[in-house]
């Protein structure tokens, strides 16, 4: 074993081109809506996830910061061009647009009737995962519009992680479902 060279992951990665809308690769079936997430660092650090992931969107709402900001290209180191992105004020507008869509709402959230994040099945999709601010969560008025929410079992003494290494957990274990035939 030796660990890879720069080039030859580079060699591996997908061409931007190939991402961008009319792109041949296909992405996967989950949008995700950021509710006042409020660290850049986080905002880029999602960026990066959802563009090793490949969703279908992700969207900006409340005061969670957008891009251009060099805070969020440090952690997203160019994700930003390669994940569409969208910014929406009022996160309950675009809940409700993406429902009436057929796109069901997912919370990652610690709720009375969360179940394991690794629980997700085909039928869940197609999903749009609701990531809540640092300190205080989803905000209420999204959790009463959910259609169910999943959660990462915690072992410790502490009950939560940071939301961006939450996200990433339940991002790619979402990717895996989807992958299975």
């Amino acid at each position: 074993m030796r660990k890879l060279t720069h080039d030859e992951i580079a060699s591996n990665r997908v061409a931007k081109d190939q991402l961008s809308s009319g792109g041949a690769i296909d992405r996967l079936a989950v949008s995700v809506l950021l509710d006042n997430i409020r660290s850049n660092y986080n905002v880029g650090s999602i960026f990066r996830s959802s563009d090793g992931a490949r969703i279908k969107k992700l969207y900006l709402t409340g005061y969670t910061p957008s891009p251009p900001r060099k805070e969020i290209e440090k952690t997203a180191l160019g994700a930003t061009e390669t994940v569409p992105w969208e910014y929406h004020k009022d996160p309950v507008e675009l809940i409700t647009k993406l429902k009436s869509e057929g796109v069901k709402i997912c919370l990652l959230e610690q709720t009375t009737e969360s179940r394991p994040y690794h629980s997700l099945t085909k039928q869940d999709f197609p999903l749009c995962v609701v990531v809540g601010n640092e300190i205080t969560g989803v905000s209420p008025k999204l959790v009463s519009l959910a259609d169910m929410a999943i959660d990462i079992p915690m072992h410790g003494h502490k009950q939560s992680l940071n939301v961006a290494v939450a996200y990433g957990i339940a991002i790619f274990e979402i990717a895996k479902i989807l992958s299975k035939k």
